[in-house]
């Protein structure tokens, strides 16, 4: 390696080890930690471990736990990315119009985002309420019944799902208004001339438009939903009967409530490799319809 070559290199590692060391202590690490644990029968609680190979794989994959859990993180994810992606564009759309004072509605829509997630989920906690609670009085004003919310296992999950989204929209709306600007206007103008409509101008130069910002988002949000933990541990605790355990909520049990850190070791890698396999996938599906 010559002089300049070596300059070059010494160069980039400059720039590059402030962030590198972070992300070597608190990601990387961690990461080749867990799979290490997930090969021991650590408990936790005591220095001592002995190497037990592939039985937190098997155990894991042998309770009804876990395939439980995943079915449900599955299902948070698809009902959390699909109206945050959705909502988002429409209120992007709708804070783009001329609408008076809309930087104080962007700053109202963007504020959940800012705002601690345990703050969130307590208030939530209250609004759901099945005994005075704001969502049941806006249903019995509307002539509907009273519902249980938290309470019940056919519901809770919906709940957390609702207050997710109502955290994250005003997230999804910032990125998708910066990706609005940078649509040309002219797109739009010719598009009248030949008697576009709302729906044609939508499908055929907003939508592809923005289709990097979506791609993002996608991303962001799955990611986002794998990981959820916070709202679930102050809103339901992963009930009730389990009906909101997600592979999260599972890792956090099998650890810190039956002290089996190998097996919430197991717990993670499987997520992390379900992360990674999903975002591949994403990025593969991505070079048909994002518009570079």
């Amino acid at each position: 390696m010559n002089k300049s070559s070596l300059k070059k290199l010494n160069t980039v590692l400059l720039f590059t080890l402030p962030a590198m060391v972070p992300m070597v202590m608190f990601w990387i690490y961690p990461i080749l930690k867990s799979g290490w644990l997930s090969f021991t029968d650590w408990d936790y609680m005591t220095p001592d471990y002995s190497y037990v190979g592939f039985d937190n794989y098997q155990d894991l994959f042998e309770d009804t736990r876990f395939w439980s859990a995943l079915r449900i993180t599955g299902t948070f994810a698809i009902g959390t990315i699909v109206p945050i992606i959705t909502i988002g564009l429409m209120t992007a759309l709708l804070l783009q119009s001329e609408l008076k004072g809309k930087n104080i509605y962007r700053f109202l829509v963007f504020s959940p985002w800012i705002t601690p997630t345990v703050a969130i989920s307590i208030v939530w906690s209250w609004i759901f309420q099945p005994k005075g609670g704001i969502a049941n009085q806006l249903l019995q004003m509307m002539g509907l019944s009273s519902c249980q919310w938290m309470k019940s296992s056919d519901t809770a999950l919906l709940s957390v799902i609702i207050v997710t989204v109502w955290k994250s929209i005003g997230y999804a709306s910032i990125f998708y208004l910066t990706a609005l600007d940078k649509i040309p206007r002219e797109r739009y103008e010719a598009a009248m001339l030949d008697g576009a409509n709302f729906w044609k101008k939508l499908i055929y130069i907003t939508l592809p438009g923005v289709s990097p910002t979506t791609f993002f988002l996608l991303i962001i949000t799955m990611v986002d939903a794998l990981k959820a933990y916070d709202q679930i541990q102050v809103l339901t605790q992963g009930g009730p009967s389990g009906s909101t355990r997600t592979l999260t909520y599972l890792f956090y049990q099998f650890g810190f409530e039956e002290f089996k850190m190998g097996k919430a070791s197991a717990t993670v890698v499987v997520l992390v490799l379900l992360t990674v396999t999903l975002s591949f996938l994403q990025f593969r599906l991505s070079k048909k319809w994002v518009n570079y």
